[in-house]
């Protein structure tokens, strides 16, 4: 065992028996299995159980307490290197992280606030917890970070998400008592021992633990704040620290008596929190977070818990920051315009827009030739908040007409039955380099035309644009050469 391990194992001497703290070396020696998560937005998990283990060579096994995830015993495949994945059917993600999103009970649109979401892996599953019905507000005070948390929830196909930077603890006092779910996988030390990652981590010094619950202290009381009396508040982190993880709780439970409590969560891991960490005994409600130690559960260490609020905490609101939706610069479509685009996608592509639209209660806008779906909820909510992405990515204005987004047709990719070209295996492997196709393949359609390429086993490939000398590849820089 390398001496920076073995640094950060003495310090869980007095929280483990000599016989767990022997499981937990041997579950460090080896790797724990990678995971993913189904997009049950584009696809079922039964379809998803039914067809990719057997393409790519996958042993799963479900994630017990997340029924769209599956940890992958073994792979001919890696997971992050398939069709799927770079087209968002799939987010790889350690198990243990898909447990916050799945505390939260059952609600068919809820109001939510993930106070620090960067890079969204929680924030894409909440929308699929909530088959996008529920408004999140998805927040993370790393600007740095934004970038990651907008890609990938324009890739998971996410309608009723909005995207802030903002600090974490000021949301508490700008919308007091205003949301029906609040997540905090609060930043840490990460002292959540991850053989899958290779690394062997480094020890925290205690200046620098100090300085994260501090942190963590004041984003859960900001997230106390931000939900509703009857509001469910889910804290997380990567690490198994107490101090960042029961003693966080502790502080809240001592701080509002009587307005806050920690829920027992059912059917989930028999994995109780922490009575004492040695030097300091825990209020008794503390045990009923979870704890996934890592030699009990084939994860990464993890800690979670569920709260409610109990009762109203009165606060003096804070001024916030105002930009008022029309300084955007996006422009409504009119609804002869949305009536006119959604015959024109009718007609050649098959795709029921309008249904799409009432269905969500979305609203289209237009920005620098780019066209966003939003819902109106979130436009009536959050409107005036300074954000950074609004809805998805649902089309893009080419010579005059909007041509649907590669976001859109693989988040509805069932419903687009028109304009499909199927391409060869050779051809597919060129498509999905990012690579224009010379001679384009034959079709109907006339050079302008924007078509959407399949496979010969009928799967969305990107959108191609035929032109007289080759078929010009369309598929996001994201995409471009994933695989």
């Amino acid at each position: 065992m390398s001496d920076t391990l073995h640094a950060r194992l003495d310090r869980y001497r007095r929280l483990l028996s000599p016989a767990d703290l022997a499981r937990l070396e041997a579950a460090l020696a080896r790797p724990h299995p990678p995971a993913l998560r189904v997009n049950t937005l584009k696809i079922g998990v039964d379809e998803a159980r039914a067809t990719w283990p057997e393409w790519y060579g996958w042993e799963i096994e479900p994630v017990p307490f997340c029924p769209s995830g599956w940890q992958v015993l073994r792979q001919r495949q890696p997971i992050g290197q398939t069709l799927e994945h770079e087209l968002g059917y799939y987010y790889v993600q350690d198990a243990a992280s898909m447990l916050p999103a799945e505390l939260f009970t059952a609600h068919d649109a809820p109001l939510i606030l993930d106070l620090a979401a960067a890079p969204g892996g929680k924030s894409t599953h909440l929308a699929s917890r909530y088959a996008d019905r529920g408004m999140i507000l998805a927040n993370d005070s790393s600007a740095a970070r934004i970038t990651a948390l907008r890609s990938n929830l324009q890739t998971w196909g996410v309608f009723g998400a909005l995207v802030t930077s903002f600090p974490g603890e000021r949301f508490g006092r700008w919308f007091p008592e205003t949301f029906d779910r609040v997540l905090l996988d609060a930043p840490c030390s990460g002292e959540t021992f991850r053989p899958l990652s290779g690394g062997r981590g480094r020890v925290v010094s205690e200046r620098e633990r100090a300085a994260l619950c501090q942190r963590q202290d004041a984003l859960l009381l900001s997230a106390f704040l931000a939900a509703r009396p009857g509001g469910e508040i889910i804290y997380a982190t990567c690490t198994l620290a107490p101090e960042e993880d029961e003693a966080i709780l502790d502080s809240l439970l001592k701080r509002y008596p009587g307005a806050v409590e920690v829920e027992t969560v059912e059917n989930a891991p028999d994995a109780p929190g922490l009575e004492t960490d040695g030097a300091r005994v825990f209020d008794p409600a503390v045990r009923r977070a979870i704890r996934l130690w890592p030699h009990l559960f084939q994860t990464a260490g993890f800690f979670a818990a569920r709260l409610r609020k109990l009762a109203s905490v009165l606060v003096e609101p804070d001024k916030r920051p105002v930009r008022p939706w029309a300084a955007t610069g996006l422009a409504p479509l009119s609804r002869a315009e949305v009536a006119r685009l959604s015959a024109d996608w009718g007609a050649l592509y098959g795709f029921d827009l309008g249904a799409v639209l009432e269905a969500l209660g979305l609203t289209l806008w237009l920005r620098d030739r780019l066209l966003f779906a939003v819902p109106e909820r979130l436009i009536a909510l959050f409107g005036d908040l300074p954000h950074m992405a609004a809805g998805l990515l649902a089309g893009q204005e080419l010579d005059g007409q909007i041509i649907p987004s590669h976001e859109l047709i693989t988040r509805f990719a069932g419903a687009f039955t028109g304009a499909r070209v199927t391409l060869d295996e050779a051809q597919v492997v060129l498509w999905r380099q990012g690579r224009d196709l010379r001679p384009a393949p034959a079709t109907d359609y006339p050079a302008g035309t924007v078509v959407l390429l399949q496979d010969e086993g009928g799967r969305f490939l990107g959108r191609g644009r035929v032109l007289d000398d080759r078929l010009r590849n369309l598929l996001p820089r994201r995409v471009k050469g994933a695989s």
